[in-house]
């Protein structure tokens, strides 16, 4: 049954987001919608919710239907709410009085613990605030979810929640999702749109065989481009000949062909249409600037506490040798980022059972990106880096910060600007030790895997801490879990993962 019907559907906000758009949705569907930071994905789901109207086309929704979209951002007016009324204001007046059981069974669905359920949103975690807006939409029971980007700061654990609750989901119950996790889009959807500004292209495939058979097919595109061109070539040279031969001779059959064979040529050219090429939101290049001791961090048995010096775990004696990309696998509130944070301030200079040697260079990035000040602008941080104007502002431009945003504070900055302005920002400092905590937030596909590449071809040595399943397995050479008050060596993050998303 078909739930939703998209045709010819158009939108432009400033540039051509996409056109000429037709797929259908029908009961069931679990579809991937894959783009680039800033390419119409939300603004696509905003379309078909009705909250946005498209610049053409239509969308025909089924007698009845019904859609939910579970945005971004929580907003304010939220906040000050508790998570159980959060999900009763989603309901009428007459349906919140006499049918608030439906609040408890959405909440014993997604797991929400009963502490929780009474506590204002804006004193939870990111993770359960999504986990909120999530709830406020099951609780009316569309036909259709349309879910942007719901794995957007969840740990494995509550990836492993929603991939169980959307599972459990009625079979006739569509979803469309957005989202940059390519496992998470691997293990959820069974079809892929891939949203482009034109040419957009639906796979009946998930993620990672339908980017085998984007690839595939833009590779195509680029020969039968190559071939047109080339005939028309040809055509024109045919064309040459004929008409030298037919001026000579005075033959006005041979004029008439060779105007044929040019008219030909026209319609071919005209016709040929260039296999597409992504436009990057900005560049992400790394360095390596090298150094010859082995061990650039050494732990003897360091004690890893909180805060407030509550101990967490004890590391036992481990290195970081040159070309390590070791990995930092635990669930949360087990000690990651306090672990990152020993190590910093060891690099630093506080000396301590965590040692470094005094040629690491060292690149760091937080998750929450804190080593940009909101007050800042992109072109002041550059410029810390070289004294020519022009080449700040061409650095800046290259990682996607135009012009126009490069001296307006860091806080009006997507966070995917952001992100490729941390990585600008990394590469300057020209370092040979890496230490990055959760570096893909806010990042696209193109971007994870250009950092992927980077960390790779640079030979970088790094300690990092992801969620992201695919950027993990890419990346890390090595694996360190925190297990219990160890920290333990284990060969693949695959038993981590599992018990996880399982938990």
């Amino acid at each position: 049954m078909n739930l939703l019907a998209v045709k010819s559907l158009a939108l432009t906000l400033g540039q051509p987001l996409f056109t000429d758009l037709s797929f259908t949705v029908v009961a069931g569907d679990r579809i991937g919608l894959i783009a680039a930071n800033g390419r119409g994905k939300s603004s696509l789901l905003q379309c078909l919710a009705g909250q946005l109207e498209p610049s053409s086309g239509e969308i025909t929704r089924a007698r009845g239907t019904t859609i939910g979209l579970v945005e971004q951002q929580v907003t304010p007016a939220l906040l000050d709410l508790t998570f159980r009324a959060a999900c009763l204001a989603a309901l009428t007046l007459d349906e919140a009085e006499n049918e608030s059981w439906r609040a408890d069974i959405v909440m014993d669905d997604l797991l929400v613990p009963q502490s929780y359920r009474e506590t204002p949103l804006r004193e939870l975690s990111g993770g359960w605030q999504r986990s909120a807006l999530l709830a406020r939409v099951a609780i009316t029971q569309p036909d259709v979810y349309l879910l942007d980007e719901p794995t957007n700061h969840l740990d494995l654990a509550h990836i492993g929640q929603l991939q169980l609750w959307l599972s459990s989901l009625p079979r006739d119950t569509a979803v469309i999702i957005t989202s940059h996790d390519r496992a998470f889009l691997d293990d959820t959807t069974t079809r892929s749109l891939f949203l482009r500004a034109d040419r957009s292209h639906f796979f009946a495939l998930p993620y990672s065989r339908a980017r085998a058979a984007l690839d595939l097919a833009d590779e195509a595109d680029e020969r039968r481009f190559e071939n047109d061109r080339n005939k028309a070539e040809q055509l024109r040279r045919q064309a040459a000949k004929l008409k030298n031969i037919g001026v000579n001779s005075g033959s006005d059959l041979l004029v008439t062909k060779t105007k044929q064979l040019k008219e030909r040529a026209d319609k071919l050219e005209a016709a040929a249409r260039p296999a597409h090429r992504e436009h990057s939101a900005g560049a992400i290049k790394l360095t390596n600037s090298g150094t010859h001791a082995r061990a650039l961090v050494s732990f003897k048995d360091a004690k890893i506490a909180t805060p407030d010096a509550r101990p967490l775990f004890s590391t036992g004696d481990k290195w970081i040798e040159r070309g390590d990309r070791v990995v930092l696998l635990g669930r949360n509130g087990a000690g990651k980022t306090q672990l990152v944070r020993a190590v910093l301030a060891a690099i630093r200079g506080v000396t301590g059972a965590i040692k470094s040697v005094p040629s690491l260079a060292l690149g760091y990035s937080d998750q929450m990106l804190s080593q940009l000040p909101d007050h800042a602008t992109p072109f002041e941080l550059v410029s810390k880096f070289t004294q020519a104007d022009q080449t700040a502002r061409s650095q800046l431009a290259g990682a996607g910060v135009k012009p126009d945003w490069q001296t307006r504070p860091l806080a009006k900055l997507s966070g995917g600007q952001k992100a490729r302005l941390a990585m600008l920002l990394l590469r300057m400092e020209n370092p040979n030790f890496y230490l990055l905590d959760e570096p893909t937030n806010h990042l696209d596909i193109e971007g994870q895997e250009t950092l992927e590449s980077e960390l790779l071809t640079q030979g970088a040595t790094c300690l990092l801490v992801s969620h992201d399943r695919s950027f993990v397995r890419n990346v890390g050479n090595r694996f360190w879990q925190i297990d219990g008050k160890k920290l333990i060596e284990v060969d693949d993050p695959e038993a981590f993962f599992n018990s996880e998303l399982n938990a």
